[in-house]
């Protein structure tokens, strides 16, 4: 018995065979596409170090490099205010060494009271750098 295949019924079914999807294979497709690269250029040191440190914490480098990116805190540079207050405690802490040098060739107590109100500025200056922690990004 041999069937008579119509032209149209031939046609029907090329028409749903393309109908339906073809499945080409491999992974499925990522819900994050990242498309965008960025280039830095590294010793050979610095990517062994960064390819060793990305192998024990069992990641990829480029998955290690982008959760260190995102993870790092950068502090920001010092302001022309916060350089002149460093400068004011260096020399605080010079004045109080030339006190101490002073308190051990002469008298001690004119030259301890001295010593009290630099520790005081010194600690006002202090307290004053670190109250600034809103500068961490």
């Amino acid at each position: 018995m041999t069937s008579i295949i119509s032209k149209t019924g031939l046609k029907d079914q090329i028409n749903k065979s393309a109908q339906r999807p073809k499945h080409k294979g491999g992974a499925p497709k990522k819900r994050i596409r990242r498309e965008v690269h960025v280039k830095v250029r590294l010793t050979t040191t610095e990517r062994f170090l960064i390819e060793s440190k990305a192998r024990g914490a069992g990641m990829r480098i480029s998955d290690w490099v982008r959760e260190a990116i995102l993870k790092a805190k950068v502090m920001t540079r010092l302001t022309t205010e916060d350089r002149r207050v460093l400068h004011l405690l260096a020399g605080m802490a010079n004045n109080l060494n030339q006190l101490t040098k002073l308190a051990h060739t002469s008298g001690i107590m004119s030259i301890a009271i001295k010593c009290g109100h630099l520790l005081t500025e010194i600690d006002q200056t202090l307290k004053y750098l670190n109250s600034d922690d809103g500068k961490n990004t």
